[in-house]
């Protein structure tokens, strides 16, 4: 008989407990074979009829135990807005014997460990004083942001801005704390220390003459390689770090195309091998690694283990 498998509703840890393991296993992938993460990069499917990709993303941790692959579609422009841009499940596996454990939500585990990693930049690369976030984009991961960004920085103004002004003003009405909305992404950006970009756009919102001098910039959205967010201005002129260089320079239209020079990667800084240059003008361009998800699959996993 076949053992009958049953479903449960896991609930997410604050995403601030993704910090630790996240830096840890952000240094382990960039320390290279000895780090124990092996992780290749994304296949990717087009559905050109409908818009739409289909991303596999496998990886495994030794230093985790960890095995896991992720199947995550995402759509531009999509006329049903009820229907989430980016949607996703984790598999969690036995590395021992190849068992499936657990089949989880990947929505939730790619919009809280993205805006954790995007915070372990930010903590890095921010200016001594950093008074004013900027958020261009009012989705999930815009939600996700703000949260764990209010939580660990005290920031005085957080302006918002999405092409769609209704769009803002609900997400700024949803949140608990202070929210501005502003009528343009000028507006938004002028002034703030603190950047996140985290739209759906295939061309630049952001531009260089907008960015206050050595403020940071988090480019989460822009996945593909035709892909843009920032303008050259912003991508030449800035100290630029990525979560991973190889995907980097396959997969991000904005480093592609603007053949802006990596610095670092984000794990060589938490090691240490690599400065972190928060008195100048930085970005980090972030295009989620698999290794992410699998260690938050595992935070995810353990922790529903533990109280059942």
């Amino acid at each position: 008989m076949n053992e009958k498998r049953k479903m449960y509703r896991l609930h997410f840890p604050s995403a601030s407990l993704l910090i630790p393991p996240l830096e840890t296993a952000l240094a382990n992938f960039s320390s290279g074979p000895e780090g124990g993460v092996v992780q290749p990069l994304r296949t990717v499917v087009p559905v050109e009829k409908y818009n739409g990709f289909l991303g596999v993303m496998p990886a495994y941790s030794a230093v985790d135990d960890a095995l896991t692959t992720k199947l995550v579609t995402f759509y531009e422009n999509m006329k049903d807005t009820s229907v989430p841009s980016h949607q996703a499940t984790v598999f969690l596996f036995d590395p021992r014997n190849g068992t499936l454990k657990a089949v989880i939500d990947g929505t939730v585990i790619t919009a809280k460990r993205t805006a954790a990693v995007s915070a372990i930049a930010t903590k890095f690369l921010k200016p001594a004083v950093a008074d004013v976030l900027c958020i261009l984009g009012a989705g999930v991961q815009a939600h996700s942001h703000y949260e764990i960004f209010t939580e660990l920085f005290s920031f005085k103004e957080v302006k918002i801005w999405n092409r769609s002004r209704e769009k803002a003003e609900t997400f700024a009405q949803s949140v608990k704390g202070p929210a501005q909305v502003c009528s343009s992404a000028q507006e938004a950006v002028t002034g703030a220390d603190v950047i996140i970009t985290v739209t759906m756009a295939t061309t630049p919102i952001l531009f260089g003459s907008w960015v206050k001098s050595g403020a940071h910039i988090n480019a989460v959205g822009a996945s593909r390689p035709d892909w843009r967010e920032l303008d050259d201005d912003v991508m030449r002129n800035s100290v630029l770090y990525v979560d991973s260089r190889e995907a980097a320079l396959t997969e991000s239209g904005d480093v592609i195309l603007s053949g802006a020079e990596i610095f670092a990667e984000l794990g060589e800084v938490v090691k240490g091998t690599k400065p972190a240059l928060s008195e100048k003008t930085t970005v980090f361009k972030s295009l989620g690694m698999a290794i992410e998800d699998t260690v938050a699959a595992k935070l995810v996993f353990d922790s529903w283990s533990s109280s059942n």
